[in-house]
């Protein structure tokens, strides 16, 4: 039977992502639906996303792999181990593997630093934070990217976790890297395992016919899949802004 998956690398570019206003709002510590930022907060927003979404270039790199090994929190793949605790407890019977390193690039992060030095505080943080909220978007464009291949198939896809969240140690960002580095894209480690560009995300999600779909609101709210048997709660908006073009795929 032929794998209904490819486990080859491949890298993303070109990608239609949309920058969620609230999500930018949130990393400046506004609460939705509780606070409501002035008509001076709403002018710097305007002014930082749209100078971010001149600066950003998005793209993944992103990788199935079949599970060879579910132990009690740990998964064995590709010749690696990856130990994430309750992992077979919050996931489930998993059969594959979903690995994925995401950046924007670091055009962004360098204008910030230069308003930075020329004292234009506000909109340094705020497009710091449009940084973030990016970034944040386009590991929720790869999510669903993995639903959209695994879900036909009647494989439901799991929530996404990252190295240093909750409580998977930060260090097993090498063993992520091993199964899908972040070379393609441009993305580094350093010695303390955090990523460079600093406006990265690295992720694993999975696949299985009984893997579970728990804690999967946020992705479910921003899902472009219609008609989703899995589906946790209703859409409001997505990540996918309408593409000019397909994006590119190598």
């Amino acid at each position: 039977m032929a794998q209904p998956f490819s486990t080859r690398l491949r890298v993303l570019t070109a990608l239609p992502l949309e920058i969620d206003p609230d999500e930018v709002l949130r990393f400046q510590g506004y609460k939705k639906a509780v606070d409501r930022p002035g008509p001076e907060v709403l002018a710097l927003l305007d002014e930082a996303l749209a100078l971010g979404r001149a600066l950003i270039a998005p793209r993944a790199v992103v990788r199935w792999l079949g599970v060879s090994r579910l132990g009690a929190g740990t998964i064995e793949t590709g010749g690696v181990v990856l130990t994430i605790p309750s992992v077979d407890r919050l996931w489930g019977p998993i059969e594959w593997l979903a690995a994925a390193v995401c950046t924007i690039g670091d055009e962004l992060e360098r204008r910030v630093a230069e308003l930075w030095e020329a004292r234009e505080l506000p909109l340094a943080a705020m497009l710091d934070s449009v940084g973030s909220g990016a970034v944040e978007s386009l590991a929720e464009y790869v999510n669903d990217l993995f639903c959209q291949e695994a879900i036909p198939l009647g494989l439901p896809v799991t929530n996404r976790v990252s190295p240093g969240y909750g409580s998977w140690d930060v260090r097993q960002q090498t063993a992520l890297f091993a199964i899908c580095p972040g070379d393609p894209i441009g993305v580094g480690l350093n010695e303390a395992c955090f990523m460079t560009p600093v406006k990265s995300i690295s992720l694993l999600a999975a696949a299985g016919a009984r893997a579970k779909v728990d804690h999967y609101f946020s992705q479910c709210a921003r899902c472009w899949m219609r008609d989703c048997a899995y589906r946790r709660t209703p859409a409001r908006k997505s990540v996918h802004r309408k593409p000019s073009s397909p994006p590119s795929r190598e």
